[in-house]
């Protein structure tokens, strides 16, 4: 019997995800984004809670937030109880961090990670840790559903682009008590985005936003006031289906990037100038800020 712990909606794709391919006795303790993406691939279930289920469970997998302690407090529960605990990371990103819990740091038995870049910035971030790399079945899910999806064909006179976003102002203000702490809001990146469209060089014929799973309905209305092109500014098909309708995929470091890649999407990051390294360690992204200079560069010879 295993305990499957989840909130945030990046472990709960990937955990999700791995039941879904393993079909393995579990106690399931959920709350936030995870809730309605287990039911999505799982269909009803009963939940329960965190300390019933490390109690019924052999060992114990959970996956890492920023909006919740969930995961943390199964990681100390679990401990506590002498069971074991492995922890799936389901980002590039921030490491350090998903094991902080009231000043604390607090690791598991085991991590797990999903591709060869994360096992090498895990192996050196926690050089005592078993890191273990395992296949990352929600992107073979994805890969599965990129298969059968109708692709846009390309016309390079109308360019749609899809403007993945993140809560990071929320983030860092939660982590760090700082909403600039990263040098840049979502705020600033989306509007550094419409300043230098032309850096494209695409003609942009429609531009959809797509919140993040933890943000708040409304949040980019203000976004159709700033530009024209902007027709979408909420989420309301799959994340596959409008990335296989758009050209190129823009965000900051957003695992939605990723699976423009994997859809092989032009992605590009629009972290502003002033603003933290992308973190993203896949060579196929492009860089606004360095196609902005790059434009500028050829402006001025």
């Amino acid at each position: 019997m295993i305990a499957i712990v989840s909130h945030d909606s990046g472990g709960a794709e990937i955990l999700s995800s791995w039941l879904c391919h393993h079909q393995v006795p579990c106690c399931l303790v959920l709350d936030g984004p995870a809730l309605h993406i287990f039911k999505r691939k799982l269909g009803a279930f009963e939940i329960h809670s965190l300390e019933r289920a490390i109690e019924l469970s052999d060992w114990v997998l959970c996956g890492s937030s920023w909006q919740s302690d969930l995961e943390k407090q199964a990681i100390s529960q679990a401990k506590v109880a002498g069971k074991k605990i492995i922890v799936f990371l389901d980002h590039w990103t921030n490491y350090l961090d998903r094991f902080q819990l009231n000043g604390v740091t607090i690791f598991p038995d085991e991590i797990w990670v999903g591709d060869v870049n994360a096992k090498k910035i895990a192996q050196n971030i926690f050089p005592d840790i078993n890191v273990v790399l395992q296949p990352n079945l929600y992107f073979k899910d994805i890969l599965d559903d990129l298969s059968g999806a109708q692709n846009r064909p390309h016309n390079p006179k109308k360019c749609c682009v899809l403007y993945v976003c993140e809560p990071i102002r929320e983030h860092a203000l939660l982590q760090y008590g700082d909403e600039r702490y990263w040098g840049y809001t979502e705020e600033d990146a989306l509007e550094f985005f419409f300043h230098n469209l032309g850096a494209l060089g695409e003609i942009i014929s429609e531009i959809k936003i797509r919140p993040h799973p933890s943000e708040i309905d409304g949040k980019y209305y203000w976004a159709k006031q700033k530009s024209s092109l902007v027709t979408e500014t909420e989420g309301n098909k799959s994340l596959v289906e409008q990335i296989m309708e758009a050209d190129v995929v823009v965000g900051c470091e957003s695992m939605a990037m990723v699976i423009g890649l994997l859809a092989k999407k032009r992605v590009i990051s629009s972290i502003p100038m002033g603003g933290k390294t992308c973190s993203l360690p896949h060579a196929e992204i492009e860089h606004l800020q360095a196609l902005v200079k790059k434009n500028q560069e050829i402006l001025n010879a």
